[in-house]
């Protein structure tokens, strides 16, 4: 009877596992049935119950993650308050004159809701229902709009607080201050180079961004200020705050999330947003949103005990470096293969599935993980914006049902191509990640 070994069993686990993702089976599911499946044929079913229990166990007992719920439920009461459709309308009637205004006020709104919430699909959704009508009446170019605001709200997944970095920073045992710390010059990189390609475009061709109609306009500049002052400084204060406490260490993550959700809500009562039904919704989002993410790290942590365990990783890791690659060429390859990754799957399964099993070989060539990480982040922007999943596109479809699919795809492709370079900036100097660690902390981490 032909016998396989181990190592040969793990690779057939991964793609089993990429198929049966692929073809659509739940994540989670799919996870820990193939880890008992594979951990019995491997080293038996007792042992593989044993990893199960001190993996869900291992998940439930860090505290680091008890930060996911708090602050999805800090984006969900920061999205009810209303304060993105206040910043945006100021920034819009501040910059009247100016071609491409309604694309900086897309993209310096989403940028600071970024801040606020790492909830993409919230960010496109409420960018889409501001902006489009405003830029439909003013004769902006479809495909340079879809672009910015899925651009734009794909920043919360980098721009900290992000719940991908609270997830990630336990899978390559990192603090979740130093992904912090590092991902905030990155982010407002992106921001940058986003919002210069929109007013190159319009300043080589003005009918793509044309100024504000007159009747859009402002009576009056104590009107603009007023609003803007009324959308930007409570959110900017609360982020403040809880990011701040937890970038200087004077609160975890889990107790600046803390302070983040009790200010949110306290916000969206001080705006007269609140109601029982609304707060009944935001927990029962909230609650859906965290037990979705949390069952999954613990599904995966199962998984990639029971890979690591069958020696896979190990094996890879010895081919690899018996290549003779430099590390560099090494991590090219990498960002290319979680770039592909990225077009059929989300970022959970990469960060919390391929991560794991790359984790040997990083340590092996001694990459800086915060570095490394922040690499991953950017690169898995592109993930948003990128066919056939690119969710961007179906929550901006959704909300603006008059805009061509295939404008939308083209618009988003643009701002890929803005990530990629992005990505190759923070590769190539790896300080814009690692010099806020550095001044803070006095480390890179990792």
């Amino acid at each position: 009877m032909f016998e396989m070994s181990n190592e040969a069993l793990g690779v057939v686990m991964i793609g089993v596992m990429l198929f049966a993702i692929f073809v659509g089976f739940p994540i989670s599911f799919t996870l820990i049935f193939l880890g008992v499946i594979f951990g019995a044929l491997g080293f038996g079913i007792k042992l593989v119950a044993l990893l199960m229990t001190l993996q869900f166990n291992q998940v439930m007992m860090e505290q680091t993650l008890a930060a996911v719920p708090l602050f999805v439920f800090m984006g969900i009461m920061m999205e009810q308050a209303g304060l993105m459709e206040r910043l945006f309308r100021a920034v819009q009637l501040m910059l009247a004159n100016t071609r491409g205004a309604l694309y900086i006020a897309v993209l310096f709104v989403s940028t600071i809701f970024a801040a606020a919430t790492g909830i993409v699909g919230a960010s496109v959704t409420i960018l889409g229902i501001m902006a489009a009508k405003t830029m439909n009446r003013s004769g902006y170019d479809v495909r340079l709009a879809a672009g910015t605001i899925t651009a734009g709200g794909t920043l919360g997944i980098l721009i900290p607080p992000s719940i991908m970095l609270v997830v990630m920073g336990p899978v390559l045992e990192v603090p979740v201050t130093d992904l912090f710390a590092a991902a905030i010059l990155p982010g407002i990189l992106l921001a940058f180079l986003y919002t210069g390609y929109a007013l190159l475009r319009c300043a080589i061709d003005p009918s793509l961004g044309p100024v504000l109609p007159e009747e859009e306009r402002a009576e009056n500049f104590g009107i603009v200020l007023r609003e803007f002052l009324l959308g930007l400084v409570p959110p900017a204060l609360l982020v403040g705050f809880a990011l701040g406490s937890i970038l200087f260490g004077w609160a975890t993550p889990t107790e600046g999330a803390a302070c983040g959700a009790f200010g949110s809500l306290l916000l969206t009562l001080a705006y007269g947003r609140m109601s029982a039904t609304r707060f009944y919704e935001s927990l029962i989002k909230t609650l859906e949103i965290s037990v979705l993410i949390l069952f999954l790290v613990a599904a995966s942590n199962f998984f990639g005990a029971v890979f690591s365990r069958l020696g896979t990783p190990t094996m890879l890791t010895e081919y690899l470096l018996g290549l003779d690659l430099s590390a560099t060429t090494i991590l090219i390859v990498i960002m290319v293969a979680i770039f592909l990754l990225g077009w059929p799957l989300e970022w959970v399964p990469i960060v919390l599935i391929i991560i794991p099993i790359l984790l040997p070989l990083l340590n092996k060539l001694e990459i800086n993980l915060t570095w490394f990480a922040i690499l991953v982040a950017v690169n898995l922007q592109t993930a948003w914006l990128s066919p056939p999943v690119a969710l961007s596109a179906y929550f901006l479809k959704g909300v603006v049902p008059e805009w061509d699919l295939r404008d939308i795809y083209l618009g988003m492709m643009q701002f890929m191509v803005i990530q990629l370079i992005g990505l190759a900036l923070v590769m190539t100097f790896p300080q814009i990640a690692l010099w806020l660690p550095e001044l803070i902390y006095g480390s890179g981490g990792g």
